[in-house]
């Protein structure tokens, strides 16, 4: 099967159409009939880059590359894969560095020649074991060439104006199709587009001055984009008529005008290239070469014609222009004009004023004058030449509010008059008083001001007991010394101006200051923090610092008992850590300004906490035989309740115990001063639930004594009684139990083997084994013949029948022989049966003494 598919393969490869070497996109869908799938791609390249040719999107199991060059119908191979790995052919080197993508079937080409421009042929082998699928995929290869540095060519670098030239854009290489931009820029820096298309060269008619400048070409192809260097275009050109700039700059009716003894350049600039060459000429004689004339301090006999020749040395063309120049000196600055206030505020004066000047300035005023008389009017639009000018205006002519009042000047050396203007107005709002203290506390400053207005107001001050001030303009300040100010008595601030009948007036009224407080009693529990306020009650007279004094008179400061928050309105204070017998009591906030002092008390209450319940030791003992440590457990009275924080746990040394190992057997004062004084040592159990507690690091031979006491916050509460801690309890049953079991297994034993030994030597001990084992199998006997046996036996404490009940004391069952004191109901032995034994029980009673 692979051979055939690779014999179909080179079959196809002579007879590919020449059609298919176009750009257009196509693809046929794979069938299952085994018709072959072709598909159609463009792919552009540049020369000396690297390009990817693609061969479907998965690697097949054969694949052969081939190439075909434009023109010819040869198709000739380039790499192919028959499932043992790429093969590179001879061809391949005349098309670049190839080589094939790993994991797929795509070739990549770097260093792109132009001789690879062509159509690659990849045929594309799939499933050639099971249902073989053929794939032509046609890629069309355009290699481009980018365009090389192009440089510019001009017919004639300096043109003269008018002219026609031409330029060409020159290219060494570069595919098309090529664009072609010229660019002109300017002296100034501007680029501007000049001309654009697809030829390399543009003629240019009818040369002007505004084509002076650099021009560069722009050549543009689909790869790339290059600059030439620029070239300098010098049109040749001119002389202009000249322009005559005089400085500093003054026109009159017959020309320019100047003033006496000040410096004066005169500037002749006429547009040419190359640039002109400048004579300059006075009354007809030549005086000056070069584009600017300066004389320094000009004198007015310089009055005359002054004309500027500009020649053109390249061209030898020239032009000429001629100004007038006459020698004034006006006065000095613009004139001045003003209002100002007459007859004690009642009436205006206008007052204009322009001195000096050659000749004498006109002055003249105009405005609303229509309150004056026609003599006075006269004067006030006066037009012979005058250095100042007055004019009063009584309060029957005073019109309106905001009155605009012109005075113009006129002088021969100026272009146009000159003019000052002055208005009147009322000040836009009401007069302004208020009150400041000194920085060394000496003085009160009354202050009033009437700000704005035209004539400035006239204000003044007057006061309770004489206490004033005479007039003054815009403003008036009186001085009061610190403390001297009448309280609650007003001091009255009058302003006067000339375009109203009616004083204004402003009033101040000195307080002393008020303070208030949020709570004038303040309750607390003991260790929280508390705040006290003290505020000032709105007063515009400046007062001194709020000043706090703590319930022992002392002036407080910023401290970690105190601490202060203070504006010039309000001042804070905060006392931390609140505590019954240091915090209670009364605190005083102060404060005063010009007019006196004032104070407010505030009452600190610090309450105690509540007793908390009593706590009572359960368990006091030691957790180890080492007695370094003792468990501790309490419980709390109506826990249900609360009302408690902590507990304080305390224990101390009672006394040493002698004999111990560490210790010695000293005296009675050795072992007190060993110990110590008997304190009480505190641990801190913050947490209200906790119920037991471990105290370690204890002396094994020290008796100590523990007992707890309940807290809440800062009350404590009654302390437990004092215990001492127990020995810790064994359970000594199961060492008991065991040591009788091993009693008794031992004693089992030695019974075990004392009975074998006595079995064993029955022989040598006959009387040991009759008294364990019976008399059986003996010959002995023991007779009991004679009464004083029984009588001593009967002395000693009675004889008792067999079966009897024994007495308290010891009884002891012996065996003995048949006696004539037996009860009437035992029988006799018979005189044949000598050898059975004869059962005897004696019982001996003691009694003790």
């Amino acid at each position: 099967m692979v051979a055939q598919l690779l014999g179909l393969a080179f079959l196809l490869l002579p007879f590919l159409p020449t059609s298919l070497v176009t750009f257009t996109t196509y693809a046929v869908q794979i069938n299952h009939n085994g018709e072959v799938v072709y598909q159609d791609t463009s792919v552009y390249g540049v020369v000396g880059k690297a390009v990817i040719l693609e061969c479907g999107t998965t690697l097949p199991d054969m694949y052969i590359w081939s190439f075909t060059k434009p023109g010819t119908e040869a198709i000739k191979a380039v790499v192919y894969d028959l499932g043992r790995g790429p093969r590179i052919q001879k061809l391949a080197e005349t098309l670049g560095q190839l080589k094939i993508i790993s994991n797929s079937a795509a070739v990549s080409i770097e260093k792109l020649p132009p001789a690879a421009q062509g159509l690659f042929t990849c045929q594309a082998f799939y499933d050639i074991e099971r249902e073989p699928k053929v794939y032509y995929y046609y890629v069309h290869l355009t290699v481009r060439v980018p365009v090389s540095k192009p440089y510019l060519l001009m017919s004639d670098a300096s043109p003269v104006e008018g002219s026609t030239m031409w330029m060409r854009c020159n290219l060494e290489n570069g595919t098309g199709p090529i664009q072609y931009v010229w660019q002109h820029e300017t002296r100034s820096g501007n680029i501007s587009v000049f001309a654009q298309g697809n030829t390399s060269a543009i003629n240019v008619t009818d040369v002007n001055r505004n084509h002076t400048g650099w021009y560069r070409c722009v050549a543009t192809n689909p790869v790339n984009s290059e600059s030439s260097n620029r070239l300098w275009l010098d049109t040749i050109f001119g002389p202009d008529i000249p322009q005559i700039d005089v400085t500093p700059y003054s026109m009159t009716e017959r020309g320019y005008s100047a003033l006496e003894r000040e410096t004066v350049s005169l500037l002749c600039q006429a547009q040419s290239n190359p640039a002109s060459q400048y004579v300059w000429f006075y009354n007809n004689s030549q005086v000056y070469t070069g584009p600017q004339f300066t004389i320094t301090k000009i004198l007015r006999m310089h009055t005359g014609d002054y004309a500027c020749l500009a020649q053109n040395t390249y061209l030898n063309t020239r032009s000429k222009k001629t100004i007038s120049l006459t020698v004034y000196y006006p006065p000095d600055g613009p004139p001045s004009c003003s209002v100002q206030p007459a007859l004690n505020h009642t009436s205006l004066r206008l007052l204009c004023s322009w001195p000096g000047g050659f000749p004498s300035a006109s002055l003249r005023w105009t405005g609303d004058l229509k309150g004056l008389g026609q003599e006075e009017a006269d004067t006030g639009q006066q037009t012979n030449p005058l250095s100042n000018t007055a004019i009063l205006l009584p309060s029957e002519g005073l019109k309106s509010n905001n009155s605009l009042f012109t005075c113009m000047g006129s002088h021969p050396a100026l272009k146009q008059s000159t003019e000052c203007s002055t208005r009147t107005y009322v000040p836009p709002a009401l007069p302004v008083c208020f009150a400041y203290v000194t920085n060394n506390r000496q003085y009160l400053m009354l202050s009033c001001s009437w700000d704005g207005g035209a004539p400035k107001a006239l204000v003044w001050w007057e006061g309770p007991g004489g206490q004033g001030k005479g007039g003054q303009e815009n403003s008036n300040i009186l001085i009061l010394r610190y403390g001297t100010a009448r309280s609650g008595k007003p001091y009255t601030c009058h302003a006067k101006h000339p375009l109203l009948v009616q004083t204004e007036t402003c009033r101040l009224t000195l307080e002393a200051p008020v303070l208030l407080t949020q709570r004038r009693v303040v309750s607390v529990y003991e260790g929280t923090d508390v705040q006290l306020t003290c505020n000032l009650r709105a007063n515009y007279l400046p007062v001194s610092e709020i000043t706090w004094f703590n319930n022992q008179g002392v002036d407080i400061q910023d401290t970690l008992k105190y601490t202060l928050l203070r504006t010039s309105a309000w001042a804070n204070l905060t006392v931390r850590d609140t505590d019954e017998t240091q915090d209670s009591g009364e605190y005083r906030c102060t404060t005063s300004n010009a007019v006196g002092g004032t104070e407010i008390n505030v009452t600190l209450v610090v309450k105690r906490h509540p007793m908390p319940p009593n706590a009572t030791l359960i368990k006091v003992m030691y957790n180890s035989r080492q007695r370094n440590e003792v468990e501790l457990e309490w419980q709390v009275q109506n826990e249900e309740q609360g009302g408690w924080t902590g507990f304080i746990l305390e224990h101390r040394l009672v006394s040493e115990r002698p004999g111990r190992r560490g210790s010695s057997n000293g005296s009675k004062e050795e072992m007190e001063e060993r110990i110590g004084p008997q304190v009480w040592y505190r641990n801190i159990i913050q947490d209200p639930e906790v119920r037991s507690h471990t105290v370690g690091r204890l002396t094994p031979t020290v008796t100590y004594q523990f007992r707890i006491t309940p807290i809440n916050h800062r009350t404590i509460g009654h302390s437990s009684a004092p215990k001492t801690p127990a020995e810790p309890r064994y359970n000594m049953y199961p060492a008991v139990i065991g040591a009788a079991i091993g009693g008794m297994l031992f004693a089992a034993i030695i019974t075990a083997l004392l009975l074998v030994y006595i079995i064993r030597n029955r022989n040598n001990n006959p009387r040991l084994h009759d008294m364990l084992f019976g008399l059986q199998h003996s010959q002995s006997r023991e007779n009991i013949n004679f009464p004083e046996d029984e009588v001593v036996g009967g002395s000693e404490g009675g004889i008792e029948d067999i079966g009897g009940s024994s007495s308290p004391g010891p009884a002891m069952a012996l065996p003995r022989a048949a006696s004539p004191l037996t009860t009437p109901t035992s029988q006799a032995p018979s005189p044949g049966d000598d050898n059975e034994p004869v059962s005897v029980t004696i019982t001996v009673k003691a009694t003790g003494s």
